[in-house]
């Protein structure tokens, strides 16, 4: 697009329907992989992505081809089929509805990439339900905890 100019950083977040464990160890290079490809596909640029069993970080630099919605979107649908195709899973994989996505700036990069690619470390002190509920206070956004994602408590 002409005229059109953007610095975005996302994180995006999603979990596993049901905060299943599912993200296995055997294939989430794989996936991870795949994923990337869908996004630089999209023409986004991807800085960063990590998982853990039940969900993932995806750290972007966005552009101005695709809505933050309709990328996650087709993420979610082509990975899904990405995992039932290659039979990972006895049953059929799903991601859970709604995201996480939160910006930050050029001077953060560094930090969250680091973040995200020590999420398997991060995870053995924090939950996802509390690592995501800090998130949202972070970033000052109000949400109402009926409408945020199954937990499992651990």
């Amino acid at each position: 697009m002409p005229n059109t100019y953007t610095q975005m950083y996302l994180q995006l977040v999603f979990a596993v329907k049901g905060r299943q464990s599912l993200l296995r160890d055997s294939f989430r290079e794989e996936l991870h992989k795949y994923m990337t490809g869908i996004i630089t596909k999209r023409k986004q640029k991807l800085l960063a992505i990590n998982s853990v069993q039940d969900h993932i970080h995806i750290f972007v630099g966005f552009g101005t081809t695709i809505t933050v919605a309709d990328l996650v979107h087709d993420v979610k649908i082509a990975s899904s089929k990405f995992i039932d195709n290659n039979k990972w899973l006895s049953g059929k994989f799903n991601w859970q509805d709604g995201y996480g996505a939160f910006s930050y700036s050029r001077s953060h990069i560094d930090n969250v990439i680091k973040y995200i690619k020590h999420q398997q470390e991060h995870h053995k002190k924090k939950t996802f339900k509390e690592e995501y509920i800090k998130f949202l206070k972070q970033f000052a956004v109000d949400y109402n905890e009926k409408y945020l994602f199954e937990w499992i408590e651990d």
